[in-house]
């Protein structure tokens, strides 16, 4: 396999709605590699995050190395941070790597406490200028960016900052916006948008998990940014528009698909 092998660097969700199970399920359903280098472990179900545990550095370096020396990586893409060592490690290994990058800056969960126990801003200042496409939601942008980020204007105004902060592009996503949502892609060149829908039910855990990581995994299987992106937002409005039913809180939002196709694979095994 010369194409396709995405390095997925986060957080380990033991619900598997966010974090790495969820970037290699969405890594998995575009035909791509997943290879996990966990940052940091956590005590989470679907209300929440209750507690994080942060790899050792070099345990994390030693394991991102085995990863990246024996399969290695078209595309690596970051969740959570874990620690601001972590962060550093990484940068340093990236650099001497040269691979491309897609960063979705965790910065805090919707419920419970944070996934990165330093400044986001340091850590942007290491990661943005190595970043392919940089993927925060409007919170994470504004944090950022010092800028607000409420509106679709706004979220424009902050995807143009992180390209001029070191990015080569920027994926602002829009699911804060009051109405429809839409994520706004700036390259540096060329403005997109991106409309969703607005949800009733509470299956949202992990959409900008499998965002980015789609974004990964179509940019490691040879695809342009903007079709990249394209097809990964695909992905997340048909997990969006098929709900599952998984945990108290807010299930993850791969569940409904994930199902949805062990079904049709059951039905067609019947058929068989």
């Amino acid at each position: 396999m010369t194409r396709g092998r995405v390095c997925c660097v986060g957080g380990l969700d033991p619900t598997g709605g966010a974090g790495l199970v969820a970037d290699a399920l969405a890594c998995a359903a575009l035909g791509a590699w997943p290879q996990a280098i966990a940052t940091c472990l956590t005590v989470q179900d679907t209300a929440g995050v209750r507690a994080v545990q942060p790899v050792p550095v070099d345990e994390f370096r030693a394991t991102l190395r085995a990863a990246l020396d024996d399969i290695g990586a078209d595309v690596v893409k970051v969740g959570a941070l874990g620690s601001a060592r972590n962060a550093a490690v990484l940068a340093e290994e990236l650099r001497a790597r040269a691979l491309p990058l897609v960063f979705d800056p965790v910065i805090r969960p919707t419920s419970g406490v944070s996934l990165f126990d330093g400044r986001m801003e340091d850590a942007s200042a290491l990661l943005l200028p190595l970043c392919t496409l940089v993927t925060p939601n409007a919170p994470e942008a504004a944090a950022m960016t010092a800028l607000p980020v409420a509106t679709v204007a706004d979220t424009e105004r902050a995807a143009r900052a992180l390209v001029r902060a070191g990015a080569a592009a920027a994926l602002v996503k829009g699911g804060h916006q009051e109405g429809p949502p839409v994520d706004v892609l700036w390259d540096g060149v060329q403005l997109r948008h991106y409309r969703g829908v607005r949800v009733e039910h509470r299956a949202t855990h992990g959409t900008g998990c499998v965002l980015a990581s789609a974004v990964a995994a179509g940019l490691a299987s040879g695809r342009g940014l903007a079709d990249a992106v394209a097809g990964a937002h695909v992905l997340v409005q048909r997990a969006l528009r098929r709900p599952g039913e998984l945990g108290r809180g807010r299930g993850p939002v791969l569940a409904g698909l994930v199902q949805s196709q062990r079904l049709l694979r059951t039905t067609a095994a019947r058929g068989a």
